[in-house]
């Protein structure tokens, strides 16, 4: 792609993110959405690859629908109360439409069945956007109108750390497990969302970091799918050795980063009278754990059978840059010690 569009590209993803960010009015918010999904449209379709192209249908129609949804859920709020400000969502009705629409912009569980088939289609560049930069606008609207139907967050919620754990299970694809993981990280913040919109916040850049290091170690080792997990240790000696880690990171486990807001959010919703609740979401973590544990499995415990130890390719100099997942790496996996300090600022 020539640098100069995909400079207007990704400025364009900044810009719809940045204007839904500083946005009170929501026509100004629906207008960000818009230039969001119309700015990653032509990233996703850069391959021009029939599965490429399918995932950016699939992608367009989606948003689409989400984006009518949350315009005539604005337009009621503002047709019952003459309100279009966002702080000012006080019916029922429209407050309903909308977070169902935000939530199947993000992919929320049970509106979530495009996200794996859309992730799938993609590079892991690409995929690496839409797993984290474009979960930004929705989150922001969803913490600034603080949804009152707590049953309805508590549903999308469950439903999602389940079906997000439940359908990794017997994946194959990265890609789709990676999508599974996002739906599952989505379920937990949404639980939490009415009691501690902090808390909130903090599960969303943890799960940046593990997310963004996940994505970018795939990419080093040009890996898609599990059986070519087998190669890594030729590749890349190292990071094959952290890799584990970082996924254990994503399924919690201390005392790993990822073992931070999962404590934090069962311990806010045992204060708030939710031990059940709390229960069925880290029993629901568990389904998360194993497919974490088999991509750990295949990538440190197997070595691919055609590799030859004379021409291991960790041996030339390699062209990529590396600081990125240096620095998301190390945060993905000692950030705990630092949870009190990351909740004073989150606080404050």
């Amino acid at each position: 792609m020539n640098p100069y569009i995909l400079m207007t590209l990704l400025f364009g993803l900044g810009l719809g993110t940045t204007i839904t960010f500083a946005s009170s009015h929501w026509l100004l918010a629906w207008m960000g959405l818009e230039l969001n999904t119309l700015a990653i449209i032509p990233l996703m379709a850069q391959l021009h690859h029939p599965r490429a192209v399918e995932a950016t249908t699939k992608y367009f129609l989606t948003q689409a629908a989400a984006a009518a949804t949350l315009l005539f859920g604005s337009i009621t709020n503002a047709w019952l109360t003459g309100q279009w400000e966002i702080q000012q969502l006080s019916h029922p009705l429209p407050t309903t439409m909308i977070t169902l629409a935000l939530a199947l912009k993000i992919g929320l569980a049970p509106l979530h069945a495009w996200l794996p088939e859309v992730l799938q289609g993609l590079d892991l560049t690409t995929g690496f956007i839409l797993s984290t930069w474009q979960k930004l606008a929705p989150f922001a609207l969803l913490l600034q109108i603080q949804p009152t139907n707590s049953n309805l967050l508590i549903f999308l919620g469950l439903a999602s750390t389940l079906i997000g754990g439940w359908g990794g299970l017997n994946q194959t694809q990265l890609r789709k497990i990676l999508a599974y993981s996002s739906i599952a990280h989505l379920g937990w913040m949404i639980l939490v969302l009415q009691f501690s919109p902090q808390l909130t916040l903090l599960t969303l850049m943890t799960y940046f970091l593990m997310t963004a290091s996940a994505f970018l170690i795939f990419k080093i080792n040009n890996s898609t799918n599990i059986n070519t997990l087998a190669t890594s240790w030729a590749k890349t000696p190292a990071l094959t050795t952290l890799m584990p880690l970082i996924l254990l990171s994503l399924g919690g486990l201390p005392p790993l980063t990822g073992f931070m807001p999962k404590w934090l959010i069962l311990q806010e919703l045992t204060k708030q009278d939710l031990a059940p609740t709390a229960t069925l979401a880290a029993l629901t973590a568990l389904l998360s754990l194993y497919f974490y544990l088999r991509l750990s499995y295949a990538m440190t415990l197997t070595i691919s059978s055609n590799t030859l130890t004379a021409t291991t390719p960790w041996r030339f100099t390699s062209t990529q840059t590396t600081l990125p997942v240096a620095t998301t790496t190390s945060l993905s996996l000692w950030l705990l010690p630092l949870t009190p300090a990351m909740m004073a600022i989150l606080t404050i």
